[in-house]
C-alpha cells in the first residue's frame, strides 16, 4: 500500500533526499552548540577569560547561523517535495478515475472520489512532509544527544530513560484506538461532500419547492456528524501532547534536582550540567517528535488506504488499445445479451436480448420507466459491458475495439444533458476539436440550435457558465445533440434527449436527421410515440425484455403495450 502511494514522488525524489541530508547538518550543529556552551561556562566565564569567551561565543554564533541555513534548506526541500508529491498523486488519481467505467464510479460514488482527491491527498501530503523531516531528524537527534549526554554524565543520564516506557505506552494506546475513528471521520466527510454536491446541482429544485430551511437543517446534521467524528478521533490525538510534555517536565525537574545536588557536591561542573539539561531537552523533544510522527501516520493511514483503493482499482471495462480494428459500418447486433449492474444473473436489468439493426436504420425504443431502455443502449459504446452474450458493432464484438475508436464511432446524447464551463463553441468542439465554423453552424442548424444561439449578444462565443446555467433545458438538449453530430459518427443514440423541446422542434430535428444522417444508424429512446412513430422500426421494452418489434402500424395491431401508450397519449392530446 505505502509503496504504491509513495511511487508517485516521481521527479521530486531529489528534494526528498536533499531534505534529510540538510537535516543531518542542522542536527550536527544543534548537538555541538551545548558542548561549546559548556566550554564557555567552565573554561571561560569561571576563569574570567574574556578572550576565550569571545572566541568560543563567535564559534557558537557561526554554528547557529549554519544550523539556521541547514534548517531553512530542509524546510524548503520538504515543502517542494511534499507539494510535488501531492500534485503527482492527485494527477494519478484523476487519470485513474478517467479510466473508470460507470460501474467503477458507482462503486466509489462521486462524493467519495472528490474527498479522496482533496482531503485525503492533503493528509498524505502533510504526513509526507513531516516524515522526510522528522523521521530523520528525530532519530539522529535522539542518538547524538544521548551520546553527548552520557559523555557529559553517565550516572545522571539514567533519569530520562524512565520517560521512554511512558511515551511508548501512550503512543501504542493512541495508535490502536485512533485509526478506526479516523476511517469513520473520512466516511462522514464523504457523506457531507455528497450532500453539498447534491444540493448545489439541484439548487433550482430546492428554491422551486421553498425547501431552503429543510436543506439547511439537513446540512447542519451532516456537519454535526462530521464534527462529532472529528472530535472522537482528535481527542485521542490531542492527549498525546500533554502526556509528552508532562513526562518531559518531570524529567527535567528530576535532572535539576539530582544534578543540582551533584553540582553542590562538585560531582558535575556547572557548564556540564547546563549542557546536560540542553541534551536532555533535545532527547525528550526528539521522543515527542517521534511520537507525533507515529500519530500522524495513524491520522494519514486511513487516507493512504482510501487513495490506494482508487489507485489499484481495475477498470471494469478493459481497453483493447493494441487492436487496430475499426467499424466498417453502423450495424448493431445483440446476441443473447443479459446484463446486471451487480454481475448477478439472478438480478438482471436486461434478460436475453436479441436484436439486429442494419446500418443507416432508424430505430425507436419505447417502454415504461424502469424497462431498461437506457441500459440497453449503454452497452453499445461499452459504458457498461454485457454480463452475458455479445454486442456487435460493424460486425465485430465491441470488446475487440479500442475504446477510443468505438466511442468515436458512437455518439450518445445522454438523459442528463451536461455542458461544461466555457463558450458554446468550446462545448460544441467536444464533438470535434478541429471542427470549422461552417461545420459547427451546420450541426447546430440540424439540432435546431442555431437560431437561439444567434439570439445571444455574443453568439457562439457566449459563455455558458458552469454546467450551462444560463440556457434552458431544451436549449441544453439541442446543444448536446449538435455536439454529438459534430463527431460524424456511424451510430447516434438519443436517449430521451428531446423531452424538453416542443413537438414542432422535435419534428424539425427528426426531419434534419432523415435528410443529413441517411447513412448513420440512429437510435431514439423516447416517451412520446410521436418522436419515434416514423422510425424504420420501433422496439417495445418491458421489464428488461423486448416484447415487440415493428413499424408503428404493425405495433398498433399486435402490441398491447404500444397501443395502450399510444391511446393514452392521444387521449391526453385530445383533452
Amino acid at each position: 500500500m505505502y509503496k504504491t502511494v509513495l511511487s508517485h514522488v516521481g521527479k521530486y525524489k531529489k528534494q526528498a533526499i536533499l531534505c534529510p541530508v540538510t537535516i543531518i547538518g542542522e542536527v550536527a550543529m544543534e548537538v555541538l552548540i551545548p558542548a561549546v556552551m559548556a566550554l564557555i561556562i567552565d573554561n571561560g566565564i569561571k576563569k574570567g577569560d574574556i578572550g576565550y569567551v569571545a572566541k568560543m561565543g563567535g564559534l557558537m554564533v557561526l554554528m547557529s547561523v549554519f544550523s539556521l541555513c541547514f534548517g531553512a534548506l530542509a524546510a524548503r526541500f520538504s515543502a517542494v517535495a511534499a507539494m510535488g508529491f501531492a500534485k503527482n498523486l492527485r494527477s494519478a488519481l484523476f487519470r485513474r478515475v478517467q479510466d473508470f467505467s460507470f460501474a467503477n464510479v458507482d462503486k466509489f460514488s462521486t462524493a467519495s472520489l472528490t474527498t479522496r482527491l482533496t482531503t485525503d491527498v492533503t493528509n498524505i501530503q502533510n504526513a509526507f512532509m513531516m516524515f522526510i523531516r522528522m523521521a530523520f531528524r528525530s532519530p539522529i537527534m535522539l542518538v547524538c544527544a544521548t551520546i553527548m549526554a552520557v559523555k557529559q554524565n553517565a550516572k545522571l543520564s539514567i533519569v530520562f530513560l524512565f520517560a521512554i516506557p511512558v511515551l511508548g505506552a501512550s503512543i501504542i494506546f493512541i495508535i490502536s484506538k485512533a485509526h478506526p475513528r479516523f476511517e469513520k471521520m473520512l466516511k462522514q466527510y464523504d457523506a457531507m461532500n455528497g450532500k453539498v454536491q447534491e444540493n448545489l446541482v439541484g439548487i433550482r429544485v430546492v428554491k422551486a419547492f421553498a425547501r431552503e430551511e429543510y436543506e439547511k437543517k439537513r446540512f447542519e446534521e451532516n456537519t454535526e456528524a462530521v464534527r462529532k467524528a472529528q472530535f472522537a478521533a482528535e481527542k485521542l490525538v490531542i492527549m498525546g501532547m500533554p502526556i509528552m510534555q508532562l513526562v518531559m517536565y518531570i524529567s527535567i525537574a528530576a535532572i535539576l534536582y539530582f544534578g543540582g545536588n551533584m553540582a553542590v557536591n562538585h560531582d558535575i561542573a556547572t557548564g556540564q550540567l547546563s549542557s546536560f539539561i540542553s541534551y536532555v531537552t533535545q532527547i525528550l523533544m526528539s521522543l515527542m517528535m517521534l511520537s507525533m510522527l507515529f500519530i500522524m501516520f495513524v491520522v494519514s493511514r486511513a487516507s493512504i488506504q482510501r487513495v490506494h483503493e482508487v489507485l489499484i482499482e481495475e477498470p471494469a471495462i478493459k481497453d483493447n488499445d493494441d487492436s487496430e480494428v475499426s467499424a466498417n459500418d453502423g450495424s448493431i447486433i445483440f446476441e443473447d445479451v443479459s446484463f446486471s449492474y451487480y454481475d448477478d444473473m439472478n438480478n438482471l436489468a436486461l434478460d436475453n436480448i436479441n436484436l439486429s439493426i442494419e446500418s443507416g436504420e432508424t430505430i425507436g425504443i419505447i417502454g415504461g420507466t424502469g424497462s431498461s431502455k437506457t441500459s440497453l443502449v449503454q452497452l453499445i459504446p461499452r459504458l457498461y459491458d454485457a454480463t452475458a452474450g455479445r454486442v456487435l458493432v460493424g460486425g465485430r464484438d465491441v470488446k475487440s475495439y479500442p475504446l477510443k475508436t468505438l466511442r468515436d464511432q458512437v455518439a450518445m446524447v445522454l438523459q442528463k444533458n451536461v455542458l461544461f464551463s466555457g463558450t458554446i463553441r468550446d462545448n460544441l468542439r467536444w464533438g470535434d476539436e478541429n471542427a470549422t465554423d461552417d461545420e459547427i453552424i451546420k450541426a447546430c442548424k440540424s439540432a435546431c440550435a442555431h437560431d437561439f444561439i444567434m439570439s445571444f449578444p455574443d453568439g457562439y462565443d457566449t459563455d455558458l457558465g458552469q454546467g450551462g446555467v444560463n440556457v434552458s433545458g431544451g436549449q441544453k438538449q439541442r446543444l448536446c445533440i449538435a455536439r454529438a453530430l459534430l463527431k460524424k459518427p456511424k451510430i447516434i443514440i438519443l436517449d430521451d434527449s428531446t423531452s424538453a423541446v416542443d413537438t414542432a422542434t422535435d419534428s424539425s430535428i427528426r426531419k434534419a436527421f432523415r435528410e443529413n444522417l441517411a447513412d448513420t444508424t440512429t437510435i431514439i429512446i423516447a416517451q412520446r410515440i410521436s418522436s419515434v412513430m416514423d422510425a424504420d422500426r420501433i422496439v417495445v421494452m418491458d421489464g428488461g425484455k423486448i416484447t415487440d418489434v415493428g413499424t408503428h402500424e404493425e405495433l398498433m395491431e399486435k402490441s398491447e403495450i404500444y397501443r395502450e401508450v399510444y391511446d393514452s397519449q392521444q387521449k391526453g392530446a385530445d383533452e
